[in-house]
C-alpha cells in the first residue's frame, strides 16, 4: 500500500467491483492528490493550508468525499452505457469470476431475442456495485502535534484526527486498523455515530482489524466490543510474507494460525456478541439477538490460484487479500516506469527485510529503489539522514525536546557521535553504526510514486515496499490479466521453481532465526523472546504443515514435503533442543 501505491486506486478501479485500501498517513500527499483529482474532473479546488483550523482531519474529509463523488459518478456512466465489447459495461462483468452473474451476461451475450436480451441487460445493469472504498490507519502513527510552542488536545494527534477525518467524510467503507492496539484512538472512534448500527442493524464506517494471530483477535475484538464497537472483520497477515512492515510472531505459522481461527470463530464471535450487546443495551441502543456480520480474510504472500482456493475451501475464509502483485498493474497503482522494471527483474535477494523503518519494526524494501540509493549515496557522502521534510514518524526525544525522526540527519549524527563514546567492541560498533544509518525516510518517500511527485521542489526519492511474493511476476499486467491470474482462468507466473505460500513464510522465519542468532554472538538481539520456544513453535508448523500434504490438500505434495524436511532440519541445527533464550 504505501502512502502513493494506492492514494487514487479507487479512482481507477472500484467501478469494476474491486476493493481497495488507502493509507491515511500523509494529509501533505492527501491534499496534493486532492488538488490534482479536482482539477481532472473539472472540479472547483480550494486548499486547505496546513495552518488552517483541523486542516489535517478536513483534508482527509474532503478528499475522501471528492473520491466517493468520482466513483458513484463513474458507476451512473457506466450503468448508462452500451454493451459493446471492449466498453466498461463488458469488462466489468468479463472480469468476474465463474458465478451466477457471468453466467447471466453470458446467456445475454448469446441472447438472439431482442426483448430478452434487453431484459438480462437492465438486470446486469442493476447488479453493478462498486468496490469498496476503505482506509488504513496505523495505530502507532499516533504523532502528538504542536502549534505556537503549545500541544494541542489529543484529538488533533495524527491518528485521531485522521480517523475523524474518515468519520466525517460520506464514504460508506472500512477502517482497517494495523499495527497493535491504540487504546486512545479505540477509545475515540465510539463517539462516531457511523461506527455503530442504524435501525436497521447496518453499520456504515465497519472496523477491520488487520493481526498477526489468534490471541490479538481476541484482546483487540474484546476492548472494541466493550466499547460498544463491532469488528466487521480479522484480516490475518503473514507476520513476515508480506509487504511493508513485517510484524514477526514468535515462530506462528499462517497455515496453524488460520486454523484456529477456523476452529474458534464462532466461539469467538459469541464471546464478542456478548460484550458488544451488553454495551448497547446500557448505552440505549438495544439490538436485540441481531448480530452483525463478522468475516475473515487472509493476506501474504497469496500468489496462485490454488493457494487461494485452499484458503477459500479449506480454511473457510471468507476472502483474500493480494497486495504486492499489483505493484506489477500500472493501471490499478501509481508506480513509475523505472520502478516497474526494477521489481520485474527483482530476485530474492533484491528484496530485503531491512531495518528502514524509524519505528523499529523490520520493514520490506526493494535494494536498488531510489530511496535505497538515496540513502547509502548520502552515507557515502559523510552525511547520512534524511532532512525530514514531514515528520510523521518523529517519536524519539533522546537528543531533543521536540521528538525527532530517528532517520533524520539531526538525530543520526547525534547518534553517531555518542556511538564513540560507548564501551563496546568494534564489532558491536560496526553492528550498531549500519542499523542506525540503515533508517530511511519512508514517510515521504513511499509517496515518490504519486503522479505529481517529479514536478515537487521537495522531489521524494521512490521507496519500494514489496514483499518477497514479487520475484514470482517478471513483468507488468494489464487489470484482466492479473483478475484472471487470481481466479485460475489463466496463469501469468512461472510456477516451476517457487515455493508454496507456506514454505516461503516457513523460510523466512527460519532466516529470521539465523539473523537473530547472529546478533546475540555480539550481544545484540533480542527481537525472539525465547530461542526455544520460537523453534518449538516452527516445528510445530512443520507438522501441521506434514499432515496437510498427507491428507491431500497440497499441490506438488513430494516436493512441499522436501521442502518441509530441509528447513526442519535447518531449524534443528540453528537451535537444538537444548538451546537457551
Amino acid at each position: 500500500m504505501g502512502t502513493a501505491f494506492t492514494i487514487d486506486t479507487p479512482m481507477k478501479v472500484a467501478r469494476y467491483g474491486i476493493s481497495s485500501t488507502l493509507s491515511l498517513v500523509d494529509d501533505v500527499l492527501i491534499e496534493k492528490m486532492r488538488r490534482l483529482h479536482s482539477r481532472l474532473c473539472g472540479e472547483e479546488y480550494r486548499e486547505i493550508e496546513k495552518s488552517d483550523d483541523d486542516s489535517r482531519a478536513r483534508r482527509i474529509t474532503s478528499y475522501l468525499d471528492l473520491i466517493d463523488r468520482r466513483v458513484r459518478d463513474q458507476i451512473t456512466q457506466m450503468k448508462e452505457s452500451v454493451f459493446e465489447k471492449g466498453g466498461e459495461l463488458c469488462r466489468y462483468f468479463e472480469m468476474l469470476p465463474e458465478s451466477p452473474l457471468k453466467a447471466t451476461y453470458r446467456k445475454m451475450q448469446a441472447a438472439k431475442d431482442d426483448g430478452l436480451k434487453q431484459r438480462l441487460q437492465e438486470s446486469l445493469r442493476n447488479a453493478v456495485t462498486a468496490g469498496r472504498i476503505d482506509v488504513n490507519i496505523m495505530t502507532k502513527l499516533d504523532r502528538e502535534n504542536f502549534r505556537k510552542g503549545a500541544k494541542l488536545p489529543d484529538e488533533f494527534s495524527d491518528a485521531l484526527a485522521a480517523l475523524r477525518g474518515f468519520a466525517s467524510s460520506k464514504l460508506r467503507a472500512s477502517l482497517v486498523l494495523s499495527a497493535g492496539l491504540n487504546r486512545r484512538l479505540f477509545s475515540y472512534m465510539s463517539r462516531f455515530d457511523d461506527f455503530f448500527p442504524d435501525e436497521t442493524g447496518d453499520i456504515k464506517k465497519q472496523i477491520v482489524l488487520k493481526v498477526s494471530d489468534f490471541r490479538s483477535a481476541v484482546v483487540q475484538g474484546k476492548l472494541l466490543a466493550r466499547l460498544g464497537l463491532w469488528v466487521s472483520e480479522f484480516r490475518v497477515e503473514s507476520g513476515l510474507n508480506c509487504g511493508g512492515h513485517a510484524f514477526a510472531t514468535q515462530g506462528h505459522l499462517m497455515g496453524p494460525i488460520i486454523e484456529e481461527f477456523r476452529q474458534k470463530r464462532q466461539g469467538l464471535s459469541d464471546q464478542l456478541f456478548a460484550a458488544f450487546r451488553d454495551t448497547m443495551e446500557k448505552t440505549g441502543r438495544n439490538i436485540g439477538d441481531t448480530r452483525p456480520a463478522q468475516r475473515l480474510t487472509v493476506q501474504g504472500g497469496i500468489g496462485t490460484h490454488e493457494e487461494n482456493d485452499l484458503l477459500l475451501h479449506h480454511f473457510g475464509v471468507d476472502g483474500t487479500g493480494w497486495g504486492t502483485p499489483f505493484l506489477l498493474v500500472p493501471e490499478a497503482v501509481n508506480i513509475d516506469q523505472e520502478h516497474q522494471q526494477k521489481l520485474a527483474q527483482a530476485k530474492d535477494k533484491d528484496v530485503f527485510l531491512s531495518e528502514a523503518s524509524p519505528l523499529g519494526i523490520p520493514f520490506w524494501s526493494l535494494r536498488n529503489s531510489a530511496s535505497e540509493e538515496a540513502r547509502r549515496e548520502r552515507i557515502s557522502t559523510g552525511r547520512p539522514g534524511s532532512s525530514c521534510p514531514k515528520g510523521y514518524l518523529a517519536f524519539d526525544s533522546e537528543f531533543s525536546r521536540a521528538p525527532i525522526c530517528t532517520a533524520s540527519r539531526a538525530y543520526q549524527r547525534r547518534k553517531l557521535e555518542a556511538l564513540e563514546k560507548e564501551d563496546l567492541t568494534p564489532e558491536q560498533k560496526a553492528a550498531k553504526r549500519e542499523t542506525i544509518m540503515a533508517k530511511a525516510c519512508i514517510c515521504h518517500d513511499l509517496g515518490g510514486c504519486a503522479p505529481f511527485a517529479s514536478q515537487e521542489s521537495d522531489d521524494p526519492t521512490s521507496a519500494i515496499c514489496c514483499g518477497p511474493n514479487i520475484v514470482n511476476f517478471d513483468r507488468s499486467f494489464s487489470l484482466e490479466e492479473m483478475i484472471d491470474h487470481i481466479y485460475g482462468q489463466k496463469n501469468v507466473m512461472e510456477e516451476d521453481n517457487r515455493p508454496h505460500m507456506f514454505i516461503k513464510e516457513l523460510s523466512l522465519y527460519v532466516d529470521y532465526l539465523r539473523k537473530e542468532l547472529e546478533s546475540r554472538e555480539i550481544g545484540f538481539g533480542g527481537a525472539i523472546k525465547s530461542i526455544q520456544d520460537y523453534r518449538d513453535n516452527l516445528l510445530a508448523g512443520v507438522e501441521f504443515y506434514r499432515g496437510m500434504a498427507r491428507d491431500g490438500l497440497i499441490k506438488r505434495h513430494e516436493q512441499f514435503q522436501e521442502n518441509l524436511a530441509r528447513l526442519a532440519a535447518e531449524i534443528d541445527m540453528l537451535a537444538p533442543a537444548t538451546g537457551t533464550a
